[in-house]
């Protein structure tokens, strides 16, 4: 079954961290039809690279001169605008066993053995780049939202109703019934609050979708708030129409 390519506007970049040319090529020939792949050469060409462009995943090998993989991965972990960014260590056959549990405790999301499966090292890392695609399309359904929430100053855009007419007094009625019978005016709610609601109410619904698949840390809880801001919203929009 041939993978199904991903549109140009989707394209992710995947980092590959490696002191070595051939190992370079290799991973490049495996990764490159899942995406961008940018090399590097060392963990400190690797965490300038990080800090010019957003990456989808970052491969990098455990034993390279100078800054290792796990100082590398360390690194990548302790700043604010790479946190995020899931790892896989990769490392020969013959090390310390004790090699992946070092690498967990740096904060890497996979630890792999070479010679690998070029198979297991596509279906792992096209875990990360689909993950990557539901989170960014979740991040621009969230700011469509905020457009759509704070358009017109964040209220919605009701026409005032017009001030009741100035009477002078008038002489009292004897034998008639003084009830007031003005009917109070009704306020006018613009046609176009209800289109923007109806259209909050779908973009939540959508964002419900992505948390909940996405499988990440916190996903369930950030779906569980969409939910009742999404009832939030429909109940307004009941209100509005009744």
């Amino acid at each position: 079954m041939t993978a199904t390519q991903p549109a140009a506007s989707e394209t992710t970049s995947i980092l590959i961290v490696d002191d070595m040319e051939e190992n370079l090529v290799a991973l490049e020939a495996v990764l490159g039809s899942l995406g961008h792949v940018v090399r590097a050469h060392s963990g400190e060409e690797a965490l300038k690279a990080m800090l010019r462009q957003e990456f989808a995943v970052v491969l990098i090998d455990v034993l390279m001169p100078g800054m290792n993989g796990f100082e590398t991965a360390a690194n990548i972990k302790g700043l604010d605008q790479t946190k995020d960014v899931p790892i896989i260590l990769l490392t020969g056959a013959a090390v310390d066993p004790n090699y992946a549990y070092r690498g967990y405790t740096v904060g890497a999301a996979d630890f792999l053995i070479k010679p690998f499966d070029p198979w297991l090292l596509r279906t792992k890392v096209n875990v990360f780049l689909d993950l990557f695609r539901k989170n960014r399309q979740l991040t621009d359904q969230s700011e469509q939202l905020k457009r759509l929430l704070t358009a017109d100053g964040g209220r919605p855009t009701v026409t005032p109703s017009a001030p009741p007419p100035t009477c002078a007094p008038t002489e009292p009625s004897y034998g008639t019934d003084d009830k007031d019978t003005t009917e109070p005016a009704e306020r006018p709610v613009h046609p176009d609050d209800t289109d923007r609601l109806s259209e909050v109410v779908g973009q939540l619904a959508q964002a419900e979708l992505l948390l909940r698949d996405a499988n990440g840390p916190g996903g369930a809880d950030l779906a569980d708030r969409v939910v009742e801001l999404e009832q939030a919203v429909g109940r307004l929009l009941t209100e509005r129409e009744t």
